[in-house]
């Protein structure tokens, strides 16, 4: 089964609402009417508006709560965040923030559930830039967690073979 991570396109950053409810910036919704996915997919996308906003061009998406972004407290708006996020995904753990673990679990049911309702056809998910790395770490074993999700666009996509161990920037 053919197997697609889809990082979310650029949202509208708004620091007086919560980062789970940005929706899709223009530049964003033009990214992701440029997406070029499989055929036939079966498409799932986390809660957040910017994650199934991204895939919305492509068809009816469904929404999984167990696709988010790693929940976490206490971040802050500007500043160091980044260098926060890269600690994250490359092994720190922060007392606020999901526990590494959690997130690879419960990215991982969703990822089991929907492989099984798409009944062979192409599995697209959108998602978010931390989730996604922690989980190809888990699976696949990424060398460079932070380098991969500094490197990471918005949008940006993976085709995932777990039996190979490889994601492939398509």
């Amino acid at each position: 089964m053919t197997l697609i991570l889809v990082r979310h396109a650029l949202p509208i950053v708004d620091a007086d609402s919560p980062p789970d409810t940005w929706p899709l910036s223009p530049e964003g919704r033009a990214a992701a009417s440029a997406l070029v996915l499989p055929s036939g997919a079966y498409l799932v996308a986390s809660t957040e508006p910017k994650a199934f906003q991204t895939l919305s061009p492509a068809g009816r998406v469904l929404r999984d709560h167990r696709l988010g972004e790693v929940r976490r407290e206490g971040e802050p708006f500007e500043g160091n965040f980044r260098e926060l996020r890269m600690a994250y995904v490359d092994g720190t753990d922060y007392p606020l923030w999901e526990p590494h673990a959690d997130a690879v679990r419960r990215f991982d049911e969703a990822v089991a559930d929907h492989q099984a309702r798409a009944g062979g056809r192409p599995l697209v998910i959108g998602t978010h830039g931390m989730v996604l790395t922690l989980w190809l770490t888990a699976r696949i074993g990424l060398v460079s967690p932070g380098s991969f999700w500094s490197a990471l666009r918005f949008p940006d996509m993976y085709a995932v073979d777990l039996a190979a161990r490889t994601a492939t920037r398509v």
